[in-house]
């Protein structure tokens, strides 16, 4: 049992300071109280999101000094982005634990022990670890433990704005495992800043996740509108107010920051969300002697594909990527299948020649009539390579080449532009689990995307070329041309003239 609650502890605060404590305070004053009381190991993995100037650090503050003033005992440890940030919660703590009515005993009689970014409490265990230490995201913390350790506002635009320092910042947040001690608990604060954020409900396929990254913690969402559409915060915030701050901040940073929806503030022109998804597979039927291809119930009558190949990009410099995109009778561009490509250094073959391999494969797997190669820096070397693989697999596909002379964001822009503002471009749920979606939303024209755009690269190759037909003959290499015409025909020549 504690001497207060935290609702409590905050009140006499709000008080001491001649301020009111608002409804939205008191909610999350309640949450976290009950998490503290609850028996169930669930609730000692929290998530916290609130918008943007909600008082949600102040509150962790208050909260980090009524844990101490329950328990002098505990350890806390605050993880921030930067080194400052973190060292700004343990210094209002510490202010906290001088001013505030119930902790002044808590004090030190040592100055040592009451350092700006680490203090250590009168209590009566004698631990290697202080009451409080700030740290960035970045230190290094082997040997630390803790029993609440607090990520406050550790995803900011420094940490998330590309895939190598999501990926970095998951990593060291994946430390905290080994630093809470069992029965520990760990609260996330912040607002999502990215479409890949790490407070993410849902998993990200393309990015390799199974599951969220915080699966299973709890969490407690406080947007600036509730689902009425009133403010939470209408002492602070009117409705007028807030949509003032919606014009002047635009659609998508309001609703990442404001309304805690994980959405792409790069301002990205090329958005993956605009593609129809689809589930079909391609199918060869033959009707009256005719071979056709359909896909999702839609005859196809042209095919494109396009190779921008790369050498050694495996994770770090360009990637091999292939595509390919069909167009139906209706006229929307179905983006069937995207690779990207890899090699296995075990074997004996040589890297171009498994790339060759593979993107054989992929062209006789989806029945294309042609496969065009970038020969732009090593893929001069390739079609000819590619020609005898084609070959070796008896693939009815022919190899084109083809040389960039344009900038490759002028070429991107161009080819995706029209047809996602047109709704004319449809995706295989497959191209998901790629990373060719993540490419999408990042992707900035003038050179300014972070990320790759390998594939990106090679999908608005397939959209910038002319449908390509497959020969006339009704059959080639023992398989039928699913695009009609060139067969022969038998008529009926009994009669007189």
């Amino acid at each position: 049992m504690t001497a207060c609650t935290f609702l409590e502890f905050l009140w006499i605060w709000n008080e001491v300071q001649g301020q009111k404590t608002p409804t939205l305070h008191r909610r999350i004053c309640r949450w976290l109280n009950a998490r503290v009381m609850a028996s169930n190991r669930s609730d000692r993995h929290l998530i916290l999101l609130a918008f943007r100037a909600a008082g949600k650090s102040t509150i962790v503050g208050l909260f980090c000094a009524w844990r101490l003033y329950c328990d002098p005992n505990l350890r806390i440890l605050v993880l921030a982005a930067e080194q400052d940030l973190a060292s700004r919660m343990v210094r209002n703590v510490k202010r906290l634990i001088e001013r505030h009515p119930l902790t002044k005993g808590l004090r030190p009689d040592q100055l040592d022990q009451w350092a700006s970014d680490r203090f250590t409490v009168h209590r009566s265990m004698e631990l290697r670890d202080p009451s409080m230490l700030a740290r960035g995201i970045g230190a290094n913390l082997t040997g630390s433990r803790a029993d609440l350790i607090i990520c406050d506002d550790v995803e900011v635009p420094n940490t998330c704005d590309s895939a190598p320092k999501r990926a970095d910042l998951r990593a060291r947040l994946s430390e905290a495992d080994y630093i809470l001690v069992p029965g520990g608990m760990q609260l996330y604060v912040g607002t999502p800043h990215s479409y890949y954020t790490i407070y993410a409900v849902e998993p990200r396929s393309e990015i390799g996740e199974a599951q969220p990254f915080l699966a299973g913690y709890k969490r407690l969402e406080v947007p600036i509108l509730k689902a009425d559409g009133t403010s939470a915060w209408p002492d602070r915030y009117s409705r007028e107010e807030i949509q003032t701050l919606r014009l002047r901040q635009g659609e998508a940073k309001f609703q990442s920051q404001m309304m805690l929806k994980p959405m792409n503030l790069a301002g990205s022109r090329l958005e993956p969300d605009r593609m129809k998804l689809y589930d079909a597979r391609l199918d060869m039927v033959e009707r009256n002697g005719e071979a056709m291809l359909m896909l999702d119930g839609v005859r196809m009558i042209s095919a494109s594909a396009w190779w921008d190949p790369a050498y050694g990009g495996s994770g770090t410099g360009d990637s091999s990527v292939v595509a390919c995109v069909f167009t139906g009778e209706d006229g929307v561009y179905r983006l069937h299948r995207i690779q990207y490509l890899t090699v296995d250094p075990s074997l004996q073959l040589d890297e171009a020649r498994q790339q060759c391999r593979a993107v054989a494969r992929f062209a006789r797997r989806n029945f294309l009539p042609s496969v065009t190669i970038e020969t732009n820096g090593i893929g001069k070397f390739l079609p000819s390579l590619l020609r005898r693989e084609m070959a070796v697999l008896h693939a009815a596909c022919a190899v084109q080449e083809r040389h960039s002379t344009r900038a490759k964001d002028t070429r991107i822009l161009e080819a995706f532009d029209v047809v996602l503002a047109a709704g004319q471009i449809a995706c295989h749920r497959s191209v998901w689990d790629t990373p060719f979606p993540m490419e999408m939303r990042e992707w900035q024209a003038g050179g300014l995307s972070k990320g790759h755009d390998d594939g990106l690269d090679a999908v608005a190759g397939c959209l910038s070329m002319e449908p390509v037909r497959l020969p006339r003959s009704s059959t080639h290499y023992g398989r039928q041309s699913w695009q009609g015409g060139g067969g022969s025909v038998i008529a009926d020549a009994d009669f007189s003239v």
